[in-house]
């Protein structure tokens, strides 16, 4: 007797897709628009579309994106959006978005995109981050403390690199209360407080690196008509004085030759500055840093 035996069919077996979410602008003018993009990796008909604002979640310090946020609803998106796109009008705070996709009569929903975030660098009464000292750009050595001030009694520092993670200061620093001292070496990123009561401070970037010179200029924006003073210092930590400052690449005229105020900020003072040693034999030149003015 024979056994005959039907066709093999062979299953590939993968997750369900995921939703990708990509904000424009990530640093937006207090007030802008700002637009959330929600795309599924296996892209088919059908799909709606749901919006989640980020809220902290304090009891799980952990490395992972997910653990660290509850996620609500946005309003308007309570039973998906057509539309891959979303427009928050009026952005003024930071803060982080995830989305995902579904579809359906019985929903069927995508995994959720990792959380992105758009950053201010205006404060807001319930929580505000300070650096200290107060510039963008700090020597390997020099010890710089981020200090988280608010309405909460427990607070976290974030910082986003450009690897797409969230590290806690854990992993670079020491938290002591509210306060993140940075003790690594080489740390380049963006770095916010997140407190108990789900709030976000104003956001700052940060670069602590080894170079032989930097840029001292303030991490927050500064008020338009507000005076402001650039300077440059050595490794030595001495305030150099024959050099001459650049504004996106181009010679500013400095009689000065040891700083660069401006008297009365205004808006076409934003940009990239750096500065440059005159010395023909050595002229070094410090690294780029975004100088930003609020109205």
């Amino acid at each position: 007797m024979y056994k005959t035996e039907s066709n093999k069919i062979y299953l590939n077996v993968s997750d369900g897709p995921k939703a990708v979410l990509t904000v424009s602008p990530s640093w937006p003018s207090p007030g802008a628009s700002v637009t959330l993009n929600c795309s599924v990796d296996h892209p088919s008909a059908g799909w709606s579309f749901y919006w989640y604002k980020a809220v902290p979640k304090l009891s799980h310090n952990s490395y992972g994106s997910y653990n660290s946020y509850n996620y609500e609803l946005l309003p308007g998106s309570e039973k998906g959006t057509e539309q891959h796109l979303f427009i928050i009008d009026g952005q003024t705070h930071t803060a982080g978005y995830v989305c995902r996709a579904g579809r359906g009569d019985r929903v069927y929903y995508s995994w959720q995109s990792e959380p992105k975030f758009v950053w201010s660098g205006d404060l807001n009464s319930a929580a505000s981050l300070t650096v200290s000292p107060d510039s963008v750009q700090h020597f390997n050595k020099t010890s710089v403390s981020l200090i988280c001030e608010g309405n909460s009694t427990e607070w976290r520092v974030r910082r986003f690199s450009k690897s797409d993670f969230l590290y806690p200061c854990s992993s670079w620093g020491t938290m002591t209360g509210s306060t993140c001292t940075i003790t690594s070496s080489w740390v380049i990123g963006v770095f916010w407080c997140e407190s108990e009561t789900g709030q976000f401070s104003n956001a700052v970037n940060i670069t602590k690196d080894d170079d032989e010179m930097i840029l001292v200029s303030p991490v927050r924006p500064v008020a338009e008509g507000r005076s402001v003073t650039l300077s440059c210092k050595f490794k030595t930590g001495t305030v150099l004085y024959n050099v001459d400052f650049y504004k996106d690449d181009k010679l500013i005229q400095n009689n000065t030759r040891k700083e660069l105020t401006i008297s009365a900020v205004s808006k076409s003072d934003e940009g990239f500055y750096k500065c440059k040693q005159r010395d023909p034999a050595d002229g070094r030149t410090s690294p780029e840093s975004w100088f930003s003015v609020k109205f």
